[in-house]
């Protein structure tokens, strides 16, 4: 992790590109140079294999008509006005019959073949060590011929080419790799302006824009059309709260004023009432509305992010005793063993009330699909993927395949169709959760039942609040 923080240049998307041009580049110049090098190379040993072949085919003929004498003879003239041609006449034992080169080369192959040698030439009155090419010619009576050209400025090129070809390279991919950190960090300082002004508007902050450079580049125009995009979402979102804020007074005051009339017609109705049963239910499903009512408008308010306001920092482990506490009395009617091992200290930061409810949804929906006799338990504590609070039941749990749905707001599947709710509980878990920055995780329990994780990530911790001297 901090081999990825201290390097984000690496990891840039630009960085890698002009990485492997730089590198395409590279291999390409490599490429040609050492082609050129090659056929350059090629065609001057061309050259002079047949300044050779010529001279050889000379000698040769020298060597029918006129022997051995006239061959050495010729030899001595040649080699007294040789410019860059070297001659070696010698018996079966290497004795030298004639020519300019003093004694025969260390470099030992079959007769017929060109090779390559060094030997020793007086320059400016000093020894120096030379390169040359030739081929020997073997005669009859084990003497053989050895005909050269000297190729030193031609070997001292090509020892220059090879030794400067690497360092080419090299000073190409350095020249490179650094054009390619400074775009790099051009591109990744303008990406990382819409990236926290993202994490602003995700935050809930719609008001936010991406800044502009002026420079009326592709970055520019990304940040324009953004910023044109961003304003029609906060134009949407603020229609929708206030649709919602309409709903909200236009409906749900209505709602609570039929409860009310409801309830008070049930305080003056008579025991022997025949509508006293129709009253009852008019009001459990009165209540059903309104809470199906608030449950929708804390879902909408959670995932438009107004609820932000109540951030705070909160004790985890005390919450959750809370929740276990609430439902403590309806687990032990319906003879449900309630229970909440000791759990660490942990202090997170987040909205008070949206995890009270996440909490209370997991555990009721825990109750609710336990049957009699069963167990539901209620964890927390840190771990290396994050901060989880765990509610685990005993009841029938959720097929692999039905997991994705159920967070789904008004999805209920047909094992739950005759028990009482609405669909909303767990979409409004995973609303929480995603406000939070955390997430909700459905898996079995063992040996059978549901296992409920609602993780926050480690980023969430805080330290505990004070708390004053009175508590």
């Amino acid at each position: 992790m901090a081999a990825k923080a201290s390097f984000p240049l690496l990891r840039t998307q630009a960085f890698r590109i002009v990485l492997v041009y730089v590198l395409l580049f590279a291999f390409s110049t490599a490429a040609l140079l050492a082609f050129t090098y090659w056929n350059t190379r090629r065609t001057l040993d061309a050259q002079t294999d047949q300044i050779i072949e010529a001279e050889i085919t000379g000698l040769s003929d020298v060597w029918q008509h006129l022997g051995l004498r006239g061959l050495a003879e010729t030899v001595r003239e040649r080699s007294v006005h040789s410019g860059q041609a070297l001659y070696l006449l010698t018996d079966g034992l290497h004795h030298v019959i004639a020519g300019n080169l003093d004694t025969w080369p260390q470099t030992m192959v079959a007769p017929g073949n060109f090779i390559e040698f060094d030997y020793e030439r007086p320059v400016d009155g000093k020894l120096e060590m030379r390169r040359a090419r030739g081929r020997m010619f073997a005669l009859t009576g084990d003497f053989v011929l050895l005909v050269a050209q000297d190729v030193h400025e031609r070997y001292l090129t090509t020892r220059m080419f090879t030794t400067t070809l690497p360092w080419t390279v090299a000073l190409i991919l350095l020249l490179g790799l650094g054009g390619g950190a400074l775009m790099s960090r051009n591109m990744l300082r303008r990406l990382d302006s819409i990236n926290r002004t993202s994490g602003q508007i995700i935050a809930g902050d719609l008001s936010r824009r991406v800044p502009l450079a002026g420079s009326g580049d592709e970055f520019d125009t990304l940040a324009e059309n953004l910023n044109r995009m961003l304003d029609r979402i906060e134009r949407l979102m603020k229609g929708l709260r206030e649709v919602t804020d309409s709903v909200a007074h236009d409906l749900r005051t209505p709602l609570n004023r039929l409860r009310n009339r409801l309830e008070e017609m049930a305080s003056r109705r008579h025991a022997s009432d025949a509508d006293s049963g129709e009253i009852d239910r008019a009001i459990a499903e009165a209540d059903k509305l309104i809470g199906t009512f608030n449950a929708l408008l804390l879902i909408a308010e959670t995932d438009a992010g107004t609820t932000r306001v109540g951030m705070t920092v909160l004790d985890l482990g005390e919450m959750v005793a809370d929740v276990a506490e609430l439902y403590e009395p309806l687990a032990e009617e319906r003879k449900i063993s309630l229970v909440m091992p000791p759990c660490e200290n942990l202090s997170i930061e987040g909205n008070r009330s949206l995890i009270a409810q996440a909490l209370a949804n997991l555990v009721d929906n825990a109750i609710k699909y336990t049957p009699e006799g069963g167990r539901v338990t209620i964890t927390s504590g840190a771990g290396p993927a994050g901060i989880d609070v765990t509610v685990a039941d005993s009841g029938p749990g959720i097929p692999a395949e039905d997991r994705p749905r159920v967070v789904e707001r008004f999805v209920r599947l047909e094992a739950s169709r005759n028990s009482p709710g609405t669909g909303l509980g767990l979409s409004l878990v995973a609303a929480v959760a995603h406000f939070h920055g955390a997430e909700l995780l459905l898996s079995d329990n063992v040996p059978h039942g549901l296992k409920a994780v609602l993780r926050f990530p480690r980023s969430a911790l805080r330290a505990p609040p004070l708390k004053s001297a009175a508590e």
